[in-house]
């Protein structure tokens, strides 16, 4: 997420990299570059089921580290993004 808001890319990042929201979703586009990164924690699944567009190699950009294993790595980012954040769930009345 830095990299792309460094590049002035159009990434969101409303909870500031804090895994709270899903407005960084980046969809990895090489399968293989995806399985060399670490799975995703329950956190990031969590916000990624709030994603507009998700795939199977979806991931939030805030969650994604580069390293030497997955240099090169090609991200598309989706068509527009939902900005849900897990407060908007806290205390909701279940219907």
């Amino acid at each position: 997420m830095d990299i792309a808001q460094s590049e002035d890319l159009e990434m969101e990042g409303a909870c500031g990299g804090s895994c709270a929201c899903s407005t960084c979703h980046v969809i990895v586009e090489d399968p293989e570059k995806y399985d060399a990164m670490p799975e995703p924690s329950d956190d990031e699944n969590d916000m990624l089921d709030l994603a507009f567009g998700l795939t199977e190699t979806s991931r939030l950009g805030c969650q994604v580290k580069m390293s030497k294993e997955i240099d090169g790595v090609k991200i598309r980012l989706p068509s527009m993004t939902r900005n849900l954040q897990a407060a908007d769930f806290k205390g909701a009345k279940k219907s």
